[in-house]
């Protein structure tokens, strides 16, 4: 709820936040008057000590000509952009090439080195994924370039493993179970390959606890789409070929907040994830 702002003081507020952008925009109170219609002497007085306040109209020509909101001018946000700015801003939509790590994708882990990060994957993470299962997943869109994405992409992950940033990753019960037994998406991937792939999980699950902590939710219970939160600061939603792009702190919040009911509604949890995948690797031979 916003606090009651006697006039006395919303009226310094107004004119100091006036005058800020006159001058960020490089208008004269001459420019400002032609550019809302009133007299030159009105908008001097404005700008003059006292407590004179303009009516709703001319505080919203006043904000229009000079691009900042009425909110603003009048101390009821500390934001200037006008909503529409601020709405273009705070939720775009940017590309998501089919590549293990898009140039834009490292760079939000980049940014938020330090800060926890959240992650539902789209299959399996990919950066706790094998070079064979990366290979047999990518084969279409690495062509004769496999060897080199794949050491690229294993440069990338040294990185994060040395960022300092704590990884919380949720995932599907039944994705990693379609995994074990090469069904669905996984049909085709070699019995070889995935028994290497779960042993690769498992020693993470033992090796990198608790600086990376891997949940199974029950899809029949909550579901999600892929996402992750880089920090408190973004979250990304994940299409397939774009991501949406959350900035607003209210937003970021409530996609957090979705990920924290994942984990609370998850029936393994960090500490028992590795027992759920050696038992799953045990019947993949059946």
């Amino acid at each position: 709820m916003q606090d009651f702002i006697d006039k006395r003081h919303r009226a310094p507020l107004f004119r100091i936040r006036l005058a800020e952008a006159m001058a960020q925009q490089g208008t004269s109170q001459a420019a400002l008057a032609r550019a809302t219609g009133a007299d030159r002497s009105t908008v001097s007085a404005l700008l003059a000590p006292g407590i004179r306040l303009p009516n709703a109209q001319l505080t919203a020509d006043c904000a229009t000509a000079l691009g900042v909101s009425c909110d603003w001018l009048l101390g009821l946000t500390d934001r200037p952009e006008p909503v529409d700015a601020l709405l273009a801003s705070s939720v775009t939509f940017s590309e998501a090439p089919r590549a293990l790590f898009d140039q834009e994708l490292i760079g939000w882990h980049r940014a938020a080195a330090g800060y926890k990060i959240r992650h539902v994957p789209a299959s399996l993470p990919d950066m706790l994924k094998t070079p064979e299962v990366v290979a047999w997943e990518y084969a279409d869109d690495l062509g004769r370039a496999a060897d080199q994405a794949i050491a690229a992409f294993k440069d990338q992950l040294d990185w994060m493993k040395s960022a300092h940033s704590d990884y919380e990753i949720a995932m599907p019960l039944h994705e990693i179970s379609n995994f074990a037994r090469g069904l669905g998406y996984w049909s085709g991937l070699p019995l070889g390959a995935r028994h290497a792939q779960m042993d690769h999980l498992i020693a993470i699950c033992d090796t990198l606890y608790p600086a990376l902590r891997l949940y199974l939710f029950d899809a029949h219970r909550v579901y999600s789409s892929p996402v992750t939160v880089f920090g408190p600061h973004l979250a990304v939603v994940y299409l397939g070929r774009q991501y949406i792009v959350f900035r607003d702190p209210d937003r970021v919040q409530s996609i957090l907040q979705h990920f924290d009911g994942l984990i609370r509604a998850a029936p393994f949890g960090a500490r028992g994830v590795r027992d759920h995948l050696a038992r799953l690797q045990r019947v993949m031979d059946q």
